[in-house]
């Protein structure tokens, strides 16, 4: 799947059962709330908190595809192309920093 078709079919889910989109705060609300429960099993499984037994059974995949969802909702209503800006977001971090990451010293 393209990134375009995943922003046709989140619109299209959108309208046969969301009925609409909710309004751009209340989706950045969301999507803060959705990059929140990545971080606390990222925190959790691979930092140095103990996981919590409630927690051992979330799924690190299905709460990355939530804030994809949310993100993808919020580039429909404010009229992003996100396979567009991803495509000039790459050539701008290229043009930016070809030779940055290779001369840091803490990346040896």
């Amino acid at each position: 799947m393209t990134i375009q078709q995943a922003q046709k079919q989140v619109d299209d889910w959108i309208k046969q059962y969301g009925v609409r989109y909710f309004s751009e705060l209340t989706n950045m609300a969301m999507l803060t709330e959705e990059v929140g429960e990545v971080a606390r099993i990222i925190a959790r499984r691979y930092g140095e908190q103990s996981e919590k037994e409630s927690d051992k059974n979330k799924d690190l995949g299905d709460e990355l595809a939530d804030v994809m969802f949310v993100l993808i909702c919020l580039a429909n209503q404010t009229g992003i192309d996100l396979e567009e800006a991803l495509k000039r977001n790459l050539d701008k971090k290229t043009n930016r920093d070809s030779e940055r990451h290779h001369n840091n010293e803490k990346l040896k």
